[in-house]
């Protein structure tokens, strides 16, 4: 009897433990899991709310970030996470769990776009800077010439340029980009005289030539891209866009040995030698030097060279409008050392012209014909030298002369609409305002034969 009393005790003593706190067994327990999300996006596993979960379930979790956003990390109770760095990880159900799934703007990737432009124009839209732009920004690009030039293309970091060849194109931003629009000067219709021979620079930057080719100076039917010419005694230079020189004809001097030179932003040729004027107004000159008419290193700050067909001297003219001169001087055509105020100079066989800003002319040299007889020119816009005679375009587009007229080459008084002069050894052109050319004076090679040209 008293064995059975001893087993009730104890089967009512074990009912009663079975039901008191903590002593169900854990499989047996639930718990809560309660999920929240900041602002850029959701928790889609399990939800977002409040879950239960028996004791010791591991729950999947998966955060997804919304566009623009990205996942940062789990917060508030996450001791049971497995990484709470990652959007989609697990949790361990030991108690009652409150979580958090934290997101953030994605930082804006930013790039830096610097623009700058060559001589002869300007980035106008958005500038010339450097400039800062989110990923992907599509960047409106507008070069603008200057008046006298023309845009070429972009240069420097172009893969996302929609036409580098376009003056106005687009640019869109997966990097840090540095580019640069390029500005050529434009081909201006000129016309420039040799000994014996005349050449004619046309609109599209090829060239015409006619008289006397002994030495091939009149063989430039291949060049292309010039924007000025020039002719010497028996050879003719070109200056082309990009700053370099050509020359054909006689070289017994040296005098086209030009294929080196950069920077060059005009040309001129003397009897038998080549002068070139550099964009950082130095002046580099090659041929014959038995004179010292080539003795040109040493200038700086000019702004303008001459050199005549026929011609032993060069002539310099400096920013502060003085002019320099070296080479022969036996006539007095170096004697320039006083001229002031003068824009613009040009070079005859033994006299030197100069024009000033009031318009008036200034010579000094052989005078032997009266070429140096123009004190009393006035509205002048343009000056050219040839053999002991001198030629001036006035502001009306006619033309007026001094000096030797033994072939005619002064007979230029019924011209009207020209807007360029040039001389020869012994004849004289005009480019008139239609682009038609008028020529007089010898033409013993054929070099007044420019009836036919249209250089515009």
């Amino acid at each position: 009897m008293m064995r059975r009393i001893i087993f009730v005790i104890i089967g009512c003593l074990l009912l009663i433990g079975l039901t008191l706190p903590g002593c169900v067994p854990e499989s047996d327990q639930m718990v809560t899991l309660t999920i929240s999300s900041t602002i850029g996006g959701s928790v889609t596993t399990p939800g977002e709310g409040t879950f239960p979960y028996d004791a010791g379930t591991v729950v999947d979790l998966v955060a997804e970030a919304e566009a623009g956003y990205q996942f940062v990390n789990w917060s508030d109770n996450v001791g049971t996470i497995a990484d709470v760095n990652a959007a989609s990880t697990t949790i361990i159900m030991n108690d009652n769990y409150s979580i958090g799934a934290d997101f953030a703007a994605i930082p804006s990737v930013r790039y830096n776009l610097t623009i700058s432009s060559t001589g002869g124009g300007s980035v106008t839209v958005p500038g010339e800077a450097m400039f800062t732009y989110d990923e992907g920004t599509l960047v409106d690009l507008v070069a603008t010439p200057d008046a006298g030039y023309q845009f070429v293309a972009w240069i420097g970091d172009v893969g996302t340029i929609e036409d580098v060849d376009a003056a106005q194109t687009t640019i869109t931003m997966l990097g840090s980009y540095s580019i640069t629009a390029n500005f050529v000067r434009k081909p201006t219709p000129m016309v420039a005289g040799g000994y014996g021979h005349t050449v004619g620079l046309k609109s599209d930057g090829t060239v015409v030539a006619v008289g006397y080719n002994a030495h091939g100076q009149c063989n430039v039917g291949g060049w292309m891209d010039i924007i000025q010419v020039a002719g010497g005694y028996e050879h003719t230079v070109g200056l082309k866009s990009d700053g370099t020189v050509v020359a054909v004809g006689d070289n017994a001097y040296g005098q086209c040995n030009v294929g080196g030179w950069t920077d060059i932003i005009q040309v001129v040729a003397g009897r038998q030698h080549t002068v070139g004027l550099k964009s950082d107004g130095t002046v580099v000159a090659v041929g014959d030097n038995a004179y010292e008419q080539c003795n040109v290193s040493s200038w700086t700050n000019i702004v303008q060279v001459a050199a005549g067909a026929n011609s032993w001297h060069t002539v310099g003219l400096k920013s502060n409008g003085t002019v320099v001169a070296v080479g022969g001087n036996w006539a007095g055509q170096c004697a320039v050392g006083g001229w002031t105020g003068i824009i613009r100079v040009a070079s005859g066989g033994h006299h030197t012209v100069g024009r000033k800003s009031d318009g008036t002319v200034v010579a000094v040299g052989r005078n032997d014909y009266g070429e140096c007889d123009v004190s009393g020119w006035t509205d002048i816009v343009q000056v050219a030298g040839g053999c002991q005679l001198t030629i001036a375009l006035k502001s009306d587009g006619t033309v007026v002369t001094a000096g030797w007229n033994d072939y005619g080459q002064r007979n230029v008084g019924g011209w009207t609409g020209i807007i360029q002069v040039a001389a020869g050894m012994t004849h004289t052109m005009g480019l008139k305002s239609d682009g038609t050319v008028a020529a007089t004076g010898s033409n013993t090679a054929g070099q007044c034969n420019v009836g036919g040209w249209m250089l515009t």
